[in-house]
């Protein structure tokens, strides 16, 4: 693996690294205090109870209940998956939900509700599982008559071959970064769209703690069907430490 391709540490390091004045807003809201930024909070903050953690991405922590909510839409409601949860614009075409938010701010965030990441997967010299905190992802929206309805992410994905329901808990594991060696500049690989995977990938920010291939022929999770609302819905991910 490239020199240049490496773990995150810490949480200190991933301050410094993951969103800048960003995650000092996440630290200010998780500690009940008012966010520098909090004027410019959208007027039509579908959320103002809670702390935004940017102007343009739809995200927000709640530091009372210690939870994470990010704003998106269902990008896929068949069909075989590599990853629950992409930022938009990147992998829709094999995720469940496409989040308006890019996965280092969902990073921050879980940080902000006290949770620290683990590790990454790893394949060299063998397989080893990535290991973090239990991560809760629950999905909310409305259905057709404006009812409001919930489910765990997991009932919206089924074994391809089993067809039994995703049974495996997330674990933070916290993706990695790779430094640029042109200009030095460090990017976080899951804004590529490795956000909440189900296929295991070393730059995942949440991935499952077992073994599960991303070669196209051998995927083994797909959408549950009639447990996902319609291609489109907007939807919410509310993200919290497993109790």
């Amino acid at each position: 693996m490239s020199r240049f391709f490496h773990s995150v540490p810490r949480t200190a390091r991933a301050l410094l690294l993951v969103a800048g004045a960003t995650v000092a807003m996440a630290h200010s809201a998780s500690r009940g205090q008012e966010p520098a930024d909090a004027a410019a909070t959208p007027t039509n903050d579908p959320h103002p109870d809670l702390r935004r953690l940017s102007r343009t991405a739809d995200i927000w922590v709640d530091p009372l209940r210690k939870e994470v909510v990010v704003g998106g839409a269902v990008a896929l409601d068949r069909g075989m998956i590599e990853v629950f949860a992409c930022p938009v614009h990147t992998k829709e075409h094999e995720a469940v939900v496409a989040v308006n938010a890019p996965s280092r701010l969902v990073h921050a965030a879980l940080l902000a509700i006290g949770l620290e990441p683990g590790r990454p997967v790893s394949f060299d010299p063998e397989y080893a599982a990535a290991q973090g905190p239990a991560v809760e992802v629950i999905v909310r929206w409305h259905d057709e008559s404006g009812q409001p309805r919930q489910r765990r992410a997991q009932e919206m994905i089924r074994s391809t071959t089993t067809k039994a329901q995703l049974a495996a808990d997330w674990v933070f594991a916290g993706s990695v970064f790779w430094k640029d060696p042109a200009d030095g500049q460090e990017y976080y690989q899951a804004d590529g769209g490795d956000l909440i995977c189900v296929s295991n990938f070393p730059t995942a920010t949440l991935d499952l703690p077992l073994q599960s291939s991303q070669a196209n022929d051998a995927l083994m999770f797909e959408v549950f069907e009639d447990h996902v609302p319609a291609r489109g819905t907007e939807v919410e991910l509310v993200l919290s430490a497993k109790r």
